[in-house]
């Protein structure tokens, strides 16, 4: 019963640490919701997230969580470039709210037109690995609280961040199709770009007051 125990406690532990990483929106989450609502390779999107995590976070609990927060020219490099396309992404979808009144009557159209898969790809690695963030939670948070774990619990305590990061790409981008003839109503679609173009705009300026 004690081993039982032992188990879900690990599993638990390490789903409920991996919700808390994962939820709180940002420039990933925004990426999904909007690729969600426009039913535009979302699954793809939220499965290129989840391999991206599992990745990350084998490296942070299985070794090698020091390895980004100690060399100070990646960490640097990194920072930049996630300034330089959160500024940039964000601005593109601030153009979409902007100008959604102007072009209004090329909305029909525009919905119509979908970003390739293989730029899906692209874009959520882009998203995702540009942002120093995820480094910082994914390798060297989780990294560390894993240590006080034993062989055989620290693998049930990344099997449960799994499940939580499956969980919660899968149900965002399900969810988010699921609502898509509510969610791309052109005011809501509005309000949507201009919470996306916050969102990103927000991280780069945290972004950039770090290296002060």
């Amino acid at each position: 019963m004690y081993l039982g125990l032992s188990v879900f406690l690990s599993l638990f532990k390490g789903f409920a640490i991996g919700a808390g990483m994962i939820i709180p929106i940002g420039a990933q989450n925004a990426y999904l919701l909007n690729l969600g609502i426009k039913k535009n390779f979302h699954l793809t999107a939220a499965t290129v997230c989840i391999l991206c995590d599992i990745i990350l976070m084998s490296i942070g609990v299985f070794g090698g969580g020091a390895l980004i927060s100690s060399n100070e020219t990646v960490y640097l490099l990194l920072t930049w470039l996630g300034i330089i396309f959160l500024l940039t992404y964000g601005s593109m979808f601030f153009h979409s709210f902007y100008f959604s009144q102007q072009n209004k009557s090329n909305d029909s159209a525009k919905n119509q037109k979908f970003t390739t898969r293989k730029a899906v790809v692209f874009t959520t690695l882009a998203v995702t690995l540009l942002n120093p963030h995820v480094y910082l939670d994914t390798v060297v948070i989780i990294g560390s609280i894993s240590g006080q774990y034993i062989a055989e619990q620290k693998v049930l305590f990344f099997i449960g961040i799994v499940i939580a990061s499956i969980s919660w790409f899968y149900a965002l981008s399900l969810a988010a199709a699921k609502m898509s003839s509510w969610l791309s109503t052109d005011k809501v679609q509005r309000c949507i770009n201009l919470f996306v173009a916050l969102i990103m705009w927000t991280i780069a300026i945290s972004l950039f007051w770090q290296l002060k």
